[in-house]
């Protein structure tokens, strides 16, 4: 893309969606003036720049960051303070900073381990606009390091109730955008309310989060087994599968499969792997529920109708649109992101799910129309989440949510259940490419968005300012 053409592509994006950068925008960029000089010889000032930048890289990773972008991000806020000859390596749960300190000093090295997950969309927002600060030198380390101690001891800043509601909408929503009527719509806001209930009792005992995953699973089959039991002796018209797909989805949605493609993409592929096979098997816990509660409803007398492969009957395409949207803002929510947000994914999931229900229309299939549409979602995501002055991040994930492969699970395992191992396979095969379509839509979209909005130097600007060279370290 020419120069010219660019800067005029930028300047009509910024005035439709304003002019602010997210802070992935500027890390990347040299520092022009350090807000102060650092003696390298002080452990002390030293370790005090270090534990602000590493404690900044805990929450990005710890929120579902790329590699690449916490990288650049804590190597930022050092540099910022003052330490520019520093190292940075991000693996799947570790970050490791070496700074080099001068001729006949050794080199301070700083391990900081990132050992749990967490669903905080608030807390990553709040550290953005810390870094925010930070880069315009009005916050120092020692307030900063007050600040972040602040943000990642405080509580969640909605109660529980509020997540419960939200993941409970995403699924009503998730059920109509699948074709289902209302009333199975609210079986599944009841059910996946349970759900959430019984996993963060689950949570607080201790159980590992697979067995978490296959509890959901469980819990979001048994109800609409049941409810076609009824259905059967009642002469109701029901189709359980979509509760159930509805389901799924929830349960397979804030895994981290957007952040491991994207380091596979941009250059960590050790931690894109590991990431990657975190979600294979979490998703398998999704999987192995599922299939238990098949079995036990079978038992019990109320064997579910297959789910064939003719072509499947979504919500007419505004439903759909509408639909998706909701879920999106759902999914935020449930993900306790600030209220700016939720209008922004609620964009992001209509303007994905509008072009994935046009592709599909065209009958070019599930792989193309996802690719298309995550690429819309991540750049007008993107855009929409600068606007909003909030991570791209959370406006990314929450938007391609509603898109996630659960049909193709769910027909995956009903087959591998009723002995057909080669179509099933096929659909898992189909479910895992969506997904991996999915998300590296997403990264590019966001790769547009960040160029467009990316600050320019000049020519002579651009290797190296005020002694500050940038390295990337690949795992």
């Amino acid at each position: 893309m020419k120069p010219a053409f660019r800067d005029r592509l930028a300047h009509a994006v910024q005035a439709l969606t304003g002019r602010n950068a997210a802070t992935v925008d500027t890390a990347g960029m040299p520092v022009l003036t350090p807000l102060q000089p650092v003696d390298l010889r002080d452990n002390e000032t030293v370790g005090e720049v270090l534990e602000v930048a590493m404690k900044v890289g805990e929450v990005l990773l710890d929120s579902g960051t790329g590699a690449v972008d916490t990288e650049a991000q804590v190597r930022y806020v050092a540099a910022t303070y003052g330490i520019d000859d520093v190292t940075v390596s991000v693996t799947y749960n570790a970050i490791t900073v070496s700074v080099q300190r001068g001729r006949g000093l050794p080199p301070s090295t700083y391990i900081r381990m990132v050992s749990h997950r967490s669903l905080d969309y608030t807390r990553l927002s709040q550290v953005d606009t810390l870094v925010r600060r930070i880069g315009r030198g009005r916050i120092r380390p020692d307030q900063a390091l007050a600040a972040l101690e602040s943000i990642m001891t405080a509580g969640h800043p909605y109660p529980r109730a509020v997540a419960t509601f939200g993941w409970a909408l995403m699924a009503g929503a998730l059920t109509l955008l699948l074709g289902g009527a209302p009333a199975l719509a609210a079986v599944a806001f009841v059910s996946t309310a349970l759900i959430y209930a019984v996993n963060v009792r689950l949570s607080q005992w201790g159980l590992p989060y697979f067995f978490q995953q296959v509890v959901g699973g469980f819990l979001a089959t048994l109800p609409a087994a049941l409810i076609y039991r009824l259905s059967v002796e009642y002469g109701w018209d029901v189709q359980p599968y979509r509760v159930i797909v509805a389901g799924i989805i929830v349960l397979m949605a804030g895994l981290s499969l957007v952040g491991s493609v994207q380091d596979a993409i941009t250059g960590a592929p050790v931690t894109g792997a590991a990431r990657f096979f975190e979600v294979v098997v979490f998703t398998g816990g999704v999987v192995a529920g599922v299939g238990m509660a098949l079995s036990v409803t079978a038992q019990l007398g109320a064997t579910l109708p297959p789910l064939q492969q003719q072509p499947f009957d979504y919500a007419p395409l505004p439903i759909f649109v509408a639909s998706s949207g909701v879920a999106a803002a759902a999914f935020a929510l449930a993900g306790y992101a600030q209220i700016r947000a939720l209008t922004a994914s609620f964009l992001a999931g209509c303007a994905g799910a509008g072009v994935a229900g046009s592709v599909l229309n065209l009958g070019l299939g599930p792989i193309v129309s996802s690719t298309v549409a995550a690429t819309v979602v991540g750049l007008a995501g993107g855009l929409l989440a600068r606007r909003a002055v909030v991570p791209p991040l959370i406006v990314a994930v929450a938007g391609i949510t509603p898109l996630v492969p659960g049909l193709a699970v769910y027909r995956g395992l009903s087959e591998l259940m009723e002995g057909q191992t080669t179509s099933a396979l096929t659909n898992m095969a189909t479910a895992l490419t969506v997904g991996c379509a999915l998300a590296a839509g997403v990264t590019l979209g966001e790769w547009v968005a960040r160029t467009l909005r990316r600050p320019h130097l000049p020519p002579t600007l651009r290797p190296r300012i005020g002694g500050i060279t940038f390295r990337r370290v690949r795992d």
